[in-house]
């Protein structure tokens, strides 16, 4: 098998490998629209693909779009809504079987922060952050309503962190039923996809643990760049490399290749 492909590469193969054909998907910009249309292109063609912006149903042309609402997207979807559509009815719902988000931090529960970066414990009254971040876009929404999502982040210690300090969209809060018990319509994150390996929640507790790791990684690495005491799976395993054809179909997707960059 190639290894002539990149740590960002294997994690959009990896990501899209989770959509399956016929599910209702939305995807954020970026690396999660890549991994979305990757697997569109690959082996979901029934994918009914939505941004948050409301644009549904396109195939985008000339590469990636920039962003919600590119021009990529525009030249054949199936319709144009607007985001109150898409976050707040389809989305809001219920009726959104998978969604992709990125994440600044995330914690062991699959809490994300893009929020903000805080010296210290923000306590009980919000206070500004020592560093900006992106902020939520429509991933709250998603994290809120979509029957599943997946979370895409690179794999370093100071992005995997015991506690986010800010829940910018909700994973499964303190763990074990805490998200029911706030009444989210939707399921929750079923993986994080990083550019190390696999983690997937524990049923009982929703604690993530180390599902599956990359050919180019190992377990002793993904240890050392997550900052809690992160459980292995009995059954942890090397996910296969990407294959020649879904290579080519990612970078026939990415045509700019701006993303590989």
């Amino acid at each position: 098998m190639s290894t002539d492909y990149s740590r960002q590469e294997m994690m959009a193969i990896a990501t899209g490998r989770e959509i399956r054909d016929g599910e209702l998907a939305i995807f954020g910009v970026g690396l999660s629209m890549l991994a979305g249309y990757f697997a569109q292109a690959h082996h979901a063609p029934g994918v009914r693909a939505m941004t948050e912006g409301g644009v549904y149903g396109a195939r985008p042309v000339g590469g990636l779009p920039w962003g919600i609402e590119c021009n990529r997207l525009a030249v054949n979807a199936v319709s144009f809504t607007s985001a109150l559509d898409a976050l707040g009815c389809l989305v809001a719902s219920g009726r959104c079987d998978v969604g992709i988000i990125g994440a600044a931090q995330v914690d062991r529960f699959g809490n994300v922060n893009t929020t903000g970066i805080w010296d210290g414990p923000i306590g009980t009254r919000y206070r500004p952050p020592k560093t900006r971040l992106t902020g939520a876009g429509g991933a709250n929404d998603i994290a809120c309503g979509a029957k599943r999502y997946l979370i895409m982040v690179s794999h370093e210690a100071k992005r995997f962190v015991d506690r986010v300090s800010y829940v910018t969209s909700p994973g499964f809060l303190d763990g074990g039923d805490t998200r029911e018990q706030a009444g989210f319509v939707g399921g929750g994150p079923s993986a994080i996809i990083t550019t190390l390996g696999v983690l997937r929640p524990d049923p009982q507790t929703h604690e993530f643990q180390l599902d599956a790791y990359f050919a180019f990684s190992g377990v002793d690495e993904i240890l050392a760049n997550t900052g809690w005491d992160l459980k292995v799976a009995a059954d942890a395993r090397v996910v296969p490399e990407p294959s020649p054809e879904e290579l080519a179909v990612l970078r026939r997707v990415d045509e700019t290749g701006m993303l590989r960059r």
